[in-house]
Formats: C-alpha cells, sequence, structure tokens
C-alpha cells in the first residue's frame, strides 16, 4: 500500500514538470533577449542616441532627452571617420539650432579699446580772482551776477576809499612843486600806482585838481564770473576777492583712469570723445598730462585734454566719454580671438578647436594662456597656433554636449 502511494506521488510530479516545459515552450519569446542584445550591439558598434527636437544631445545608450523627456533615436556614426575619444561630434543640424559658428584664428595687430569718463573743467591756468587793491567801501557792483561775461578793462565795480582820497591830496599838492622837489613827487605817484591805479588815471587826476572820490576796479582778463564774493555797501580790506572769472575759451577735458588702464595710456595718445550734452557730435583730443599719483580712496588717476572752447558749447561739468585705441606692439605677433570663444573656470581658460581633416564638425577642448582683453577680444600668449579653427559663438553649447557624452569639458579639472 504505502508503495502505491509513492508511484502515484511520482506520476503527478511528472505530469506538472511536463505541464510546466510545454507551456514555456508555447509562451516563452525571444525577441527582448534579441532586442536587448541588438541595443547592446548597436551601443557597441558606434550607434549613438540623440533626441530629433535637441540634436546636440549625444548619447551612447538608448533612454530619453534630458531636456524634453522625448525617447532617443538612433543615428550611425560614419564608421570611415575616426574621432578622438575625448572629442566631441556635433551634426550641422545640431550647430543650426544651438547658433554654433566657428571662425580661423589668425595673427592680428592687437588694438586695446580703454574707455574713460570724465567732465568739463575750466582751465586751471586761465582762472582769475579780482580783488581789492585798496581798503574801502562798496560803493556800487557793476557785474551783479554769476555766469555774466565779462572782458578786460571792464569796471567791475566802485569803491570808496578814505585813504585813496588822502593819497590824491597828497599827489596834487606835490604836484605844485614837482620841479623843485620831484623826489616827492614821483613817491606821490607811486603810492597810487601801487593800488593799481593806471597812469592814464593818475595823469587824469593831477590835470583836473580834483580829488575822486570812488575807485574804479578793472577786470584783468576776459572770461565768466564764476563766483561773486561782495555785495553792495560792505567794507573791504585790501586784498579782499570781490569775484572769481573764469576765461573758458580754453578747457580741460579730465577723464578717471583706473590702475588697470594706465598701463595702456600715454602722453600724446589720441582720445575719441563724445558729451552727453550734446548727441551726435564727436570730438578729438590728445592726452596732455596723467596724473602720476592716484587717488588713494577711488584708485583713479587723472587724464587730461585741452581743447578749444571758442564757440562756449562746452561747458563745466558736462560728463563725457572716452576712447582710446591703444597699439600694444608687445604683443602684435600674437593670435587674438573674440571674447565670446573663451569659457572661463577659475584660472583656466578654454576653447573648443575643430579637428582638421574631418568633414562633420569634431571639436576637442584645449587650454590657452590669455593676455591682455582688447574690448570683445583677447590676446592669446599660448595654446593656439595660426590657421586653427574654434568655436567662436555657441561654446557653451558645446561644452554642455561634452558633459552630457562624459567627455572632457569646462567641469573637469
Amino acid at each position: 500500500m504505502k508503495n502505491l502511494f509513492s508511484i502515484t506521488y511520482v506520476r503527478y510530479g511528472l505530469v506538472v514538470f511536463i505541464g510546466v516545459f510545454i507551456g514555456w515552450l508555447f509562451f516563452h519569446s525571444p525577441h527582448k533577449t534579441e532586442e536587448k542584445h541588438q541595443d547592446t550591439a548597436q551601443a557597441n558598434t558606434g550607434t549613438i542616441w540623440t533626441c530629433s527636437m535637441h540634436p546636440q544631445i549625444r548619447m551612447s545608450a538608448p533612454g530619453k532627452c534630458p531636456l524634453c523627456g522625448m525617447e532617443l533615436i538612433p543615428i550611425t556614426r560614419d564608421k570611415s571617420l575616426v574621432i578622438d575619444p575625448d572629442a566631441i561630434h556635433l551634426n550641422k543640424e545640431a550647430m543650426q539650432l544651438a547658433n554654433v559658428t566657428t571662425s580661423v584664428v589668425s595673427h592680428q595687430k592687437p588694438i586695446k579699446e580703454v574707455r574713460l569718463y570724465g567732465k568739463v573743467q575750466a582751465d586751471e591756468r586761465l582762472l582769475q580772482t579780482q580783488v581789492a587793491h585798496l581798503p574801502g567801501r562798496i560803493e556800487e557792483l557793476m557785474v551783479n551776477f554769476t555766469g555774466e561775461k565779462v572782458h578786460k578793462g571792464q569796471i567791475l565795480a566802485l569803491i570808496y576809499s578814505p585813504d585813496l582820497v588822502t593819497a590824491q591830496q597828497e599827489l596834487l599838492e606835490a604836484a605844485k612843486m614837482k620841479q623843485t622837489q620831484p623826489e616827492i613827487y614821483e613817491a606821490a605817484k607811486e603810492k597810487l600806482r601801487q593800488w593799481m591805479l593806471m597812469e592814464h588815471q593818475i595823469t587824469m587826476i593831477e590835470n583836473s585838481g580834483k580829488v575822486q572820490t570812488n575807485f574804479e576796479v578793472m577786470s584783468n582778463t576776459n572770461g565768466i564770473v564764476v563766483s561773486r564774493k561782495v555785495n553792495n555797501g560792505d567794507h573791504v580790506a585790501e586784498g579782499t576777492v570781490l569775484y572769481d572769472i573764469a576765461d573758458l575759451s580754453h578747457v580741460w577735458v579730465m577723464f578717471d583712469a583706473y590702475e588697470s588702464d594706465i598701463p595702456f595710456l600715454n602722453i600724446g595718445d589720441k582720445m575719441n570723445f563724445t558729451i552727453q550734452a550734446l548727441p551726435g557730435i564727436n570730438l578729438t583730443g590728445n592726452i596732455t598730462f596723467i596724473d602720476p599719483i592716484l587717488d588713494p580712496i577711488t584708485r583713479v588717476a587723472k587724464v587730461r585734454l585741452e581743447i578749444n572752447n571758442e564757440s562756449g558749447r562746452l561747458k563745466p561739468e558736462m560728463f563725457a566719454i572716452g576712447i582710446v585705441n591703444a597699439n600694444l606692439t608687445e604683443y602684435k605677433n600674437n593670435i587674438i580671438i573674440p571674447r565670446s570663444a573663451v569659457l572661463w573656470t577659475g584660472k583656466r581658460s578654454i576653447v573648443y578647436v575643430k579637428q582638421p581633416g574631418t568633414d562633420e564638425p569634431v571639436f576637442k577642448i584645449r587650454e590657452i594662456e590669455l593676455g591682455p582683453m582688447l574690448g570683445n577680444s583677447y590676446v592669446v600668449e599660448n595654446g593656439l597656433k595660426d590657421g586653427e579653427e574654434i568655436v567662436t559663438q555657441g561654446t557653451f553649447s558645446v561644452d554642455a554636449s561634452a558633459q552630457l557624452e562624459g567627455k572632457p569639458s569646462m567641469m573637469d579639472h
């Protein structure tokens, strides 16, 4: 009886095993395994995967686009194309979509554009102060407000001076005995000269025989009154400043030059500048002075232009913008590249160089050494050769593609 039960269990077990095996034969499909092997084979035989919406995406295995999430589609590289494993390969569609452009580098004349900001100022050498040369009281001001234009010899004010009245009386008395005592006569005239009376004024007093009570203060220059220091009725001492007058027929345009700009500026350099208050007018001048001392607070030095201003259109305190194109003769044999071609990471400067001998655009990262910046370009001191082709626009897009493919990029040390 026991043996009969054992035989029965064995038979049931065989039936179940045979049923499972037959089901596996009918329902098992090798397609998934084959597809997996095919995908692996494609990945190993040069197939790359890209996005139909973002062709700059280049992946070595199938998946989804990291930008839009669409399924990647396979494309096959040209087997005849030998590519450096560290280089990044972009097709023409990807370059157009990412606005990637290239240029051939060459030796150029290095010209650095130095931009300076400043304003118009009065020429310090043409500033004059009109003073009272004798003590007295202001009887009348002939020039009453700042900004008034005056000319040399114009009467600016009348001063009553008791000391001048006394000196005139002495002159009239000395004139009576100038034949017998000429020394006293000359001393009386000299006293009036010391108070800045002109010879014709002294002669007029002597001929008239009358004492003048008011003394005329005359302008000793042409210009504009920039400051009035006194009012009618004020008592003034000898040497008191009455007016400040500036001759604006010549003016200075003073610019601020930072420490980094000073090495590229020289006395005699031509500067083109514009005045904000005079749009559309381009002016030029030559640098006549560079301050040898930096301002300890602003860290700038003053750069001066001297400009003829007979027309009077340049007025003190007007803002100006100047540009100097400095020739860097010490870099005349260097390569110049656009500023947009360079990527910076810390102290490193890198560009992407197109690999020669390929019809398809293939780029490889390269570290270079930069010299001074020339406005929108750089001087290259080391790392590039004349005739090489580099990415000048869209450099960051090329680097992003390199990062997605795991190729060397700006993020690598």
